[in-house]
């Protein structure tokens, strides 16, 4: 593979790594706070269909965004009313929503629009444009760095910053401030929290609120950033893939920014099985680099690259002793 391939897969990279990176840190929020959410991929499904549906009624890309942020919310909280009020398992009410998601996008947009489940083509203002960093046309014939600049890191939508933007923004709410130290501490020991006088309750709705704008953002970008409009199961898996990059990325920011990368890698070239034959003189199915990221995952939770520990009180619902 020489620099030019490398750097165009890696651009690939970038872009199809941002839907996952946003609902890894989603998850990444909701599991600290003891609150399992296998419902990533139904979250960022309704926002596709809502941030795709606004966006081309309104002809505004970023009413389309609140509008996906929106619709992730309302199912955050469907989550959190049946996971924290009701006290049901957490598992059963991900799937579920992810099942209601699936067959209501298709619904709704069947519904307004009358093309097979899909939305209209977005053009113009209702899609995300790309944005060229400062000196980015100057420094790209500069060797090496030049392109790497200019190409992989320039000219990419806003969410795609966003996204970048998110990882550090994350480990500094989450380990250097007082809500980050009490959200990690419910997810480990609820009960402490509960003494101290502070609500295991409203510490969790956060947490799940929070899950919901990230995969609003992770919708909204696959809609009106990645692709023209939403389409039928458009998210095609990515929130499983998510969790998957939470597993391998123990739970940490840092850590999930380079996993999503690695699974957004190996994406681009499951698109280019050109590139892998051309540089090793392989025909490896396309069917094998898209399951490498559940491999991955498989061996850290064997334990080959480290034990990936969840949260303690991870899944078990909190009862408040009398």
């Amino acid at each position: 593979m020489d620099y030019a391939t490398l750097i165009q897969v890696s651009d690939s990279a970038l872009r199809l790594a941002t839907p996952l990176l946003l609902a890894c840190l989603a998850g990444l929020f909701s599991e600290r706070s003891g609150i399992f959410d296998i419902g990533l991929e139904g979250k960022m499904l309704m926002a596709g269909m809502a941030s795709g549906a606004a966006a081309y009624l309104t002809g505004s890309v970023w009413l389309g965004m609140f509008a996906g942020i929106g619709a992730a919310i309302l199912f955050s909280l469907i989550h959190g009313v049946a996971s924290i009020t009701f006290r049901g398992n957490q598992l059963i009410s991900g799937v579920a929503l992810n099942f209601l998601a699936s067959g209501m996008t298709v619904l709704i947009a069947q519904a307004l629009f009358h093309q097979g489940g899909r939305t209209p083509p977005l053009s113009g203002g209702a899609r995300f444009t790309p944005i060229e960093l400062p000196f980015a046309e100057a420094l790209a014939d500069v060797p090496i760095l030049g392109p790497f600049y200019a190409e992989v890191l320039s000219g990419h939508s806003a969410l795609v910053y966003v996204a970048l933007l998110a990882v550090p923004t994350t480990w500094w709410l989450l380990y250097r401030t007082r809500f980050g130290l009490r959200l990690r501490a419910v997810g480990e020991n609820p009960e402490s929290v509960d003494t101290a006088g502070i609500s295991v309750v409203r510490l969790r709705y956060s947490a799940v609120i929070i899950t919901g704008i990230l995969c609003g953002l992770a919708g909204a970008y696959m809609a009106t950033g990645l692709q023209a409009g939403f389409g039928r199961e458009m998210t095609a898996g990515r929130g499983y893939i998510a969790l998957a990059a939470l597993i391998f990325a123990k739970w940490r920011p840092w850590y999930a920014l380079w996993a999503t990368l690695l699974f957004g890698f190996l994406q681009a070239l499951a698109l280019r099985p050109d590139v892998i034959e051309g540089t090793f003189g392989l025909a490896i199915p396309v069917s094998f680099l898209d399951a490498l990221p559940y491999i991955l995952t498989v061996i850290v939770l064997a334990g080959f690259v480290g034990k990936a520990i969840p949260p303690r009180a991870g899944g078990q619902p909190y009862v408040k002793e009398r």
